[in-house]
């Protein structure tokens, strides 16, 4: 691995500031309100996780074969799906993409290690 030159670790790159963190998290948090009542993304069932983080094909084939490869769990798919619907409310998107998912599974293989 080629070392990192010194001025690029020195330099100070800004990252997202709290304020913002904050008002994505409020932003997210009123869309689940607003799609499921008092109901967290963490406290959808799996047929909630059906009706509110449906994924396109694409999305479910790439969930599949991290299932497979990784050898995870059903009880790991829906942890997953609900990760999947969180990450998809910070960004304000109204659907689970495969980029949502492929994020999801990444987080899920970081608390494995």
């Amino acid at each position: 691995v080629p070392a990192v030159p010194f001025r690029e670790l020195t330099t100070r790159r800004r990252g997202t500031d709290s304020a913002t963190v904050r008002a994505r998290v409020v932003a997210a948090r009123s869309a689940q309100r607003r799609r499921q009542g008092d109901t967290t993304n963490a406290e959808l069932s799996g047929a909630d996780l059906d009706r509110f983080a449906a994924m396109p094909d694409e999305a479910r084939v790439l969930l599949g074969q991290a299932l497979t490869e990784l050898g995870l769990s059903a009880r790991a798919y829906d942890k997953i799906r609900r990760v999947a619907r969180t990450i998809a409310d910070l960004e304000a998107a109204e659907r689970v993409a495969s980029h949502h998912v492929a994020e999801a599974v990444q987080y899920r293989q970081l608390d494995r290690a």
